[in-house]
């Protein structure tokens, strides 16, 4: 018996582990660009469990790619998946930038072609390096724990089963396999800022810090999302603790350790309707000041026009018409 190729074995053996609480016959998709990494996910996938389709998003931002993601979809019928679904998006008009709104318009039509289909997951093919690159791009952005935390191994239909799988095995498995991956021209532009983590930043780091870095990064990323998974359940708690008639109890919030402070106002905002891609560090320390600084200052505003102001011993939502 010939033995599998390690890396076609790694991909297996992480696909097969992400999967492994799926009943028999729950349909799983692949979400597969035709690039090395989704490649060697979607022939894993196919391989490890019984019922598995595949989506190809096509984003229109390059000249070819609705050939490209038909020739994906037509590589995926031939390897047996089923069904195969090509979806179309428009990323112009989204919010943020290029890259923002592409992942946008990409999650929401996985989404849409999951509820369709009935769909148990959708598998992304993230890996071990996409991690890292994450929470270096994290760490230069100035973000707080969730950002460190980097992309989570779930959430809601979604897994992501390679994120201790080295992107190096991906293209080593395909090889093996003999697939013939895409390359994205996206991944070396310089003008997208994970292009130069990726082709310039992390490989720096690397030649001066040694090859450790990349996996160091990435337990970072699985340390930190242990921690605030505990924190957040604290928070849960706390919000519910500090409610009051009129919003959330000052003294309450103030009795809170600034850990779990931060995370109730976090999620008061977004009960209030401030979306989470708006609400950044600045409005939550605002809201924080009117519980640890306070000085009779005026309202903080939140995006979406939410405005929080202080009342006696109460921060409380104010329509801004009323402000005074």
């Amino acid at each position: 018996m010939a033995r599998i190729p390690a890396p076609v074995a790694a991909v297996r053996t992480a696909v097969r582990r992400g999967l492994s609480d799926l009943p028999a016959g729950a349909l799983v998709l692949v979400a597969c660009s035709g690039g090395a990494d989704s490649l060697a996910l979607a022939a894993a996938a196919r391989f490890t469990h019984d019922r598995v389709g595949l989506v190809t998003v096509d984003h229109g931002l390059q000249e070819g790619s609705d050939r490209r993601a038909r020739s994906v979809a037509a590589w995926a019928r031939d390897a047996g998946f089923d069904p195969v679904r090509v979806r179309t998006v428009t990323v112009a008009g989204l919010p943020g930038g290029p890259e923002a709104a592409a992942r946008t318009a990409r999650y929401s039509a996985l989404e849409a072609v999951a509820a369709e289909l009935g769909a148990a997951a959708v598998l992304l093919g993230h890996t071990r390096d996409d991690q890292a690159e994450t929470v270096l791009l994290a760490l230069a952005r100035g973000a707080g724990p969730r950002g460190l935390a980097g992309m989570p191994q779930r959430r809601g239909v979604f897994r992501r089963p390679l994120l201790d799988v080295s992107r190096s095995d991906t293209r080593k498995a395909c090889a093996a396999l003999g697939l013939a991956p895409w390359e994205d021209p996206h991944n070396t532009d310089p003008a997208y800022a994970r292009s130069r983590v990726r082709g310039s930043a992390l490989p720096t780091l690397v030649a001066e810090l040694g090859p450790a870095v990349v996996d160091n990064l990435a337990r970072t990323a699985a340390l930190v999302a242990a921690d605030n998974a505990a924190l957040d359940e604290l928070a849960d708690a706390a919000l519910e603790q500090a409610r009051s008639v009129a919003g959330l109890s000052v003294p309450a919030l103030a009795g809170m350790l600034a850990a779990i402070r931060g995370r109730v106002l976090h999620r008061w905002a977004r009960e209030l309707g401030a979306p989470g891609g708006a609400l950044a560090y600045p409005h939550v320390a605002a809201l924080d000041a009117l519980v640890t600084g306070w000085r009779g200052q005026g309202p903080v505003f939140l995006p979406a026009g939410i405005a929080v102001t202080r009342r006696g011993s109460d921060l409380v939502r104010v329509v801004p018409a009323h402000i005074k």
